[in-house]
């Protein structure tokens, strides 16, 4: 079946803070070509890099021409090229004072030409978390972000959104004071994988899942997000933030409210937005016992890889050395609605563990008679939905089916759905989808404030007993290990084990 192509966005200039960052070097301007590449930006279209070191437009295409070649998913094509390179400028501006951003939005002004106040700007903040606030504060008194004059104004906001409760709500009000809801998009690239937006496909169209989709059928769900990496070049942030903080809040989260979700009555972007914060109000509130039972941090020491020998997370540049911060956390949640109360949801996050991997499991039910107990199977495995995140995107199911023989054994068999092998496409960075509904206006797959609040309202007795007691729930594990041994008792002590991913 040949669907209709993607609408071409209208005029539009994409302003990135942070233009010489690893963000933007690494993931926007990949995402920006591949765009082009599609065929879904406008004629009148502009990349306008603003950052602190001193540059010409020439010097800025130079570096990004070179970039490209390092980071691009695939080789950037001489037309593609030919097309965006003319289109991106750059602007050197301090951005400590009001000067700086009329003198952006004067360059502005001038790429854009006569249409200037029908373009459409992205304001992309690939910036320190802390410097977001007084960017936004700062463009909105220049004007820059007024849309009286007929073109969008739009700000894309990186995760993290606050550092807690309290911060979370201060950036709320501080953005509100500049922007509409409708202006504001806060990004996570989690949710522009293929796979994860596929999850409302595979629930939605397909007749076969949604019956069985609840605490009838279900015993449990697993999510897991696996790094082999460290914290690399991240260990002034990292140290400050912890693995709670940087992504379970967060990214997974997301994942837990679109695998519990409720089907929404349309695919606007609000009503489906308005049953994924459900979710995230319906996480049982953890008491000080439940955190103490529930939650497992930890935190990767000295380690090795294929004989190799890596240092631990005390020993990473710009990391204290009696540091507290946790490199791993395990949680079990429970949600309080009719669909799913009672089952719990079990999360996992860590850094230097063995494998990378991105991954939901849904496990069902086990028969309720055991039928085949004379023939000597006493314990039939359960049927997993997986859904693979990333790498090598897909969806697989296990069952049960009869071994060849005279003898009835039953042996554990995989039907699996790999998106390489159906779906013919290039390799992208994640932020393509991200970066157009930004620029067509369409927020399903970003955060809103209330979600935002929900999700660091239901890790606020985690952070409450961290900042008691720094140390608390705190627990080693050597690098290259799947993490602590209190993360495999959380589940042991329910009769369920994680799911082992192989390297």
């Amino acid at each position: 079946m040949d669907y209709p192509a993607p609408t071409s966005a209208g005029d539009s200039t994409v302003v990135i803070f942070g233009a010489t960052g690893d963000l933007a070097r690494r993931k926007l301007l990949p995402a920006i070509v591949n765009l082009a590449r599609r065929g879904v930006l406008p004629d009148r279209f502009a990349v306008m890099g603003v950052g602190r070191s001193p540059m010409t437009d020439e010097a800025y295409r130079k570096r990004v021409a070179e970039d490209l070649g390092t980071f691009s998913p695939v080789p950037v094509d001489a037309a593609v090229w030919a097309w965006l390179e003319p289109r991106l400028f750059y602007d050197f501006e301090t951005l400590e004072d009001l000067a700086s951003y009329e003198a952006l939005s004067d360059r502005l002004d001038a790429v854009e030409g006569p249409s200037s106040s029908r373009t459409g700007r992205l304001f992309y903040l690939a910036t320190p978390p802390d410097a977001m606030a007084d960017i936004i504060l700062r463009l909105g008194a220049v004007g820059l972000l007024r849309e009286d004059s007929g073109g969008w104004r739009r700000v894309v906001c990186e995760k993290p959104f606050g550092h807690d409760l309290e911060s979370a709500l201060k950036l709320d009000r501080d953005l509100a004071a500049d922007l509409a809801e409708t202006q504001i998009y806060r990004i996570d690239h989690y949710l522009g994988k293929e796979t994860v937006q596929n999850v409302m496909a595979l629930r939605f169209a397909n007749g076969i899942f949604e019956p069985v989709w609840n605490r009838r059928y279900i015993d449990h769900v697993q999510i897991t997000v696996a790094e082999t990496v460290g914290v690399e070049d991240r260990g002034g942030y990292f140290d400050r933030a912890g693995v709670l903080r940087d992504m379970v809040q967060n990214h997974l989260f997301q994942l837990l409210a679109l695998t519990a979700m409720e089907p929404p009555i349309s695919f606007s972007a609000d009503a489906v937005r308005d049953e994924r914060v459900k979710v995230l109000h319906a996480i049982h509130p953890l008491s000080e016992a439940d955190v103490r039972s529930s939650v497992v941090r930890g935190q990767y020491g000295p380690g090795e890889i294929d004989g190799t020998p890596i240092g631990g997370y005390r020993s990473e540049a710009r990391v204290a050395p009696d540091s507290t911060t946790e490199t791993y956390v395990a949680l079990k949640l429970t949600i309080d609605n009719w669909r799913f109360a009672g089952v719990p949801f079990y999360l996992r996050t860590g850094k230097r563990l063995p494998v990378r991997a991105s991954e939901i499991v849904i496990q069902f039910n086990r028969p309720p008679l055991p039928l085949f107990r004379h023939a000597g199977v006493e314990n039939v495995e359960p049927n997993r939905l997986l859904i693979r995140i990333q790498p090598n995107e897909g969806i697989s199911i296990q069952f049960q089916a009869k071994t060849p023989g005279a003898e009835v054994r039953l042996g554990t068999v995989t039907m699996a759905f790999n998106y390489a092998d159906h779906f013919a496409g290039a390799p992208e960075t994640g932020y393509e989808t991200l970066l157009y509904d930004c620029m067509i206006g369409d927020q399903t797959l970003f955060h809103r404030s209330d979600m935002v609040e929900a999700g660091w309202r239901a890790v606020a007795p985690v952070l409450d007993l961290m900042n008691a007691e720094p140390g608390a729930l705190l627990h080693p594990y050597p690098a290259h290990t799947w993490g602590p041994a209190a993360a495999d008792a959380l589940l042991a002590r329910d009769g369920r084990a994680w799911r082992q991913l192989q390297p």
